[in-house]
């Protein structure tokens, strides 16, 4: 069985559980103030692109690219079921979407996680794609529960070297300011 990837149909009722388990899981990770993880509405924004893998019958993952400024987006919604944990699918989830943001002339994908144990496999997924520690971006402060990352994206698609490790960029983050 493999994953399929495709953008979000928001009248799946699937989804919405999905996502809502996503936010109950994230819930005691730290206070509310520190939770940046967008619910159902949020993820319909324009300038959000939200994409469901699916394995069978079932979601298996969910990740979305949110514009920040020309050519930076963020990283948000990323999620794999528990049960499909340690399996590669967050990684192929990942890969698809820098895929997207490179066809599409991004260059730079910041991220907000969390900073505790339970973020570790996510950060760890994060730092073996290339992604980097940096400081707040767009309306982030500094936060102890939160850690920012980025990633600075090839000019041209390369499926293997996606994911490849790349060297830190030397201009953080960035101080973008998400759309309003």
């Amino acid at each position: 069985m493999t994953l399929r990837i495709d953008r979000a149909d928001f009248s799946d009722p699937r989804l919405a559980a999905f996502l809502q388990a996503h936010l109950d899981e994230l819930a005691p990770t730290a206070p509310p103030e520190s939770r940046h993880a967008l619910d159902l509405s949020g993820l319909r924004q324009p300038g959000v692109r939200l994409w469901v893998g699916e394995w069978g019958e079932g979601i298996a993952a969910t990740g979305a690219l949110a514009a920040l400024g020309p050519g930076h987006e963020e990283l948000k919604s990323m999620r794999t079921d528990p049960r499909r944990r340690g399996n590669g699918v967050g990684r192929l989830m990942l890969h698809h979407l820098l895929g997207d943001a490179v066809s599409r002339g991004v260059r730079q994908i910041s991220l907000e996680t969390g900073s505790t144990e339970f973020f570790a496999p996510a950060r760890a997924l994060y730092a073996g794609a290339g992604f980097v520690v940096c400081g707040p971006f767009g309306e982030y402060r500094d936060d102890p529960h939160s850690v920012y990352m980025t990633l600075t994206l090839p000019r041209r698609p390369s499926a293997p070297s996606l994911l490849a490790k790349r060297a830190p960029n030397p201009e953080g983050c960035g101080a973008h300011s998400r759309p309003s």
